[in-house]
C-alpha cells in the first residue's frame, strides 16, 4: 500500500514526509519500544502513541515505512527533523489506534509476522 493511499484511508496528515517514501507492506500497533524492536520489519506501518526520539530510532533500525500517531497526537519538531533525516514518514490521524488498524486490515494491509 502506498503511503498516499494509507494516509487517505486513515484521514492522516503528514508531519514528516521524506522524498523517497517507502511502501507499507505490513502493519503493527504497540507502544512498548522493546517489543517493537524485537518484531519490527521493513515496510512496516507502526501505530503508536509514543512521540520521543527513540521511536524514530526503532523505525529507522527496521527501515519501516512510517509511524502513525492516532488521536491527532503531535510530535516535537526536533523529533520530526530526525525522522526526515532518517527517511521515516510520520503521520497523525484523528482516528483511534483501534480504528486505524481496522481500516488498514480491511484494505488488505497484513499484520506483521512474528
Amino acid at each position: 500500500m502506498t503511503l498516499t493511499e494509507l494516509s487517505a484511508l486513515i484521514k492522516a496528515r503528514p508531519l514528516s514526509r521524506p522524498e523517497n517514501l517507502r511502501e507499507a507492506t505490513c502493519g503493527y500497533v504497540c507502544d512498548l519500544l522493546s517489543w517493537v524492536m524485537a518484531r519490527g520489519q521493513p515496510g512496516m506501518a507502526w501505530v503508536t502513541v509514543q512521540t520521543h526520539l527513540n521511536v524514530i530510532a526503532v523505525a529507522s533500525l527496521h527501515e519501516m515505512a512510517c509511524v502513525i500517531l492516532p488521536d491527532d497526537i503531535k510530535m516535537e519538531e526536533a523529533v520530526l527533523a530526525k525522522a526526515l533525516e532518517e527517511g521515516i514518514a510520520v503521520y497523525t490521524s484523528p482516528l483511534s489506534a483501534y480504528e486505524i488498524c481496522g481500516r488498514l486490515m480491511a484494505k488488505g494491509l497484513v499484520p506483521a509476522l512474528d
